[in-house]
């Protein structure tokens, strides 16, 4: 068993049952993918287009993929084929421009909103108080399908400082879970990296996103 495995295995042990690892596999191999796979990770996150259309084909339905990183609107058309899930959706014409083209493939694409819970302005997401609103906009989309929220919070030095982020973000989702918005299903609240996992789950996190603790630290040498 390699180190990837045995990191893979050790955090799968040792996380609540209704918790899933999406194994955030930025600047990864598909061999390494693959032996996450081998140890029971069923959920890959990828934050480059570039990087997922070398790898997914590869490895294909053995996995379940999840796009983690900022979506360029003209990188949809690559990641409304290839993935399962969009984790960071943020914004009405990225939406429009999801649905529009998982339409002409038949599909419905499930959408995590991404909420900027620190309300940092050079962030992504959208801000605490415009999810409901932005999500009302929203749920009429007949190609999307919103099934909850996805926050990263602040880069902190002190991974207990996430907590105040991660706790107003479970509060949203609960709020939104309140609104039984029609065809809303609040499933997932992403939340979480290799530092401040336990945090997220102690939060309420039911999906955490770990790439360096599976992994190890990236060599892009």
């Amino acid at each position: 068993m390699g180190i990837i495995s045995e990191n893979a295995r050790k955090i799968l042990s040792e996380i609540p049952g209704h918790v899933r690892v999406v194994a955030a596999a930025k600047a990864r191999t598909a061999d390494e993918i693959r032996e996450v796979i081998e140890a029971g990770v069923t959920l890959i996150g990828e934050n480059y287009v570039q990087e997922a259309r070398a790898v997914i084909p590869e490895i294909g339905e053995r996995a379940r993929w999840h796009f983690i990183g900022h979506v360029q609107t003209n990188k949809v058309k690559y990641i409304v084929p290839l993935f399962d899930m969009i984790e960071t959706l943020d914004s009405m014409p990225l939406a429009q421009t999801v649905d529009r083209l998982a339409g002409r493939l038949g599909r419905v694409m499930p959408v995590l909103v991404e909420v900027n819970s620190a309300q940092e302005p050079q962030k992504a997401g959208v801000l605490p108080e415009d999810v409901l609103p932005f999500i009302r906009q929203i749920h009429t989309l007949e190609h999307i399908r919103i099934q909850g929220l996805m926050t990263m919070g602040p880069f902190l030095d002190d991974p207990e400082g996430l907590r105040p982020y991660f706790r107003a973000t479970r509060e949203l989702f609960d709020e939104v879970a309140k609104a039984a918005v029609p065809g809303v299903e609040m499933k997932h609240l992403s939340m979480g990296m290799s530092d401040s996992y336990r945090i997220a789950i102690e939060e309420g996190a039911t999906l955490v996103r770990i790439g360096t603790m599976i992994f190890g630290p990236r060599n892009y040498s």
